[in-house]
């Protein structure tokens, strides 16, 4: 299970965007996180892939706490989660081609010797031919490269995937086939799912359940947790 338990997160010390927000996820079940521009879901996404430490409140991850953030994540918790943000450009690096972009995160494990299996497993399932592989970003389309991030955040065989408005640039032909991929790679793992995002539709198709945010501030309120 992944759990966040009375989580306030935010990027100013004295007036946190989330407060006291309680989720959890079973492992294998796909949880949609709806809510408007701005209310913090994308907050809450950043603590639960531990990139963001917040001030208050605990992820575990598998029963485990989690013990450090970003990089100083022990790496079993770091590798355990896959992520997709919404804008692809802002996560990848312009200086690689679209194959290192996927194989990063094995070179920084020190899993080099998996590249060549892992990109002749991953590039078709995500849509990426040889051609495409050997652009770098500022060369190919959003959806191209949102396909590339797939394929990276898919690399390490994460046990949870968090997807952080992943398809919200895309056209739906590219939602489709990007959703269709995560769905696939849930099948054959188990893996769990957040999804966060402000299309209901897509949400509620994609997901086992929806949560919406002020279902999550209000549970918050009635708990007690949120600061005031």
């Amino acid at each position: 299970m992944l759990e966040l338990r009375d989580i306030t997160a935010g990027y100013r010390r004295r007036d946190p965007v989330v407060r006291g927000v309680s989720l959890a996820i079973d492992r294998g079940e796909a949880v949609g996180l709806l809510g408007p521009s701005g209310c913090g879901k994308s907050t809450l996404a950043r603590v639960a892939a531990l990139l963001h430490r917040p001030e208050a409140g605990t992820v575990v991850l598998d029963g485990e706490p989690a013990a450090g953030w970003r990089h100083r994540a022990p790496r079993s918790q770091r590798t355990a989660v896959g992520v997709v943000f919404q804008q692809p450009r802002l996560s990848a690096d312009p200086r690689l081609t679209l194959a290192a972009l996927i194989a990063e995160p094995l070179r920084a494990t020190g899993r080099r010797n998996d590249i060549p299996d892992r990109m002749k497993e991953l590039a078709p399932l995500v849509g990426l031919g040889d051609d495409l592989l050997a652009r770098r970003p500022h060369e190919v389309s959003d959806g191209q490269l949102q396909r590339a991030c797939l394929a990276r955040a898919l690399v390490l065989r994460p046990r949870w995937l968090v997807c952080d408005e992943m398809t919200a640039m895309l056209d739906a032909s590219t939602t489709a086939a990007l959703v269709a991929v995560v769905e696939d790679y849930r099948r054959r793992t188990g893996a769990g799912l957040l999804a966060v995002g402000h299309d209901r539709t897509l949400l509620e198709r994609w997901c086992d359940r929806t949560v919406t945010w002020s279902e999550l501030e209000s549970a918050a309120e009635t708990s007690g947790t949120a600061p005031g």
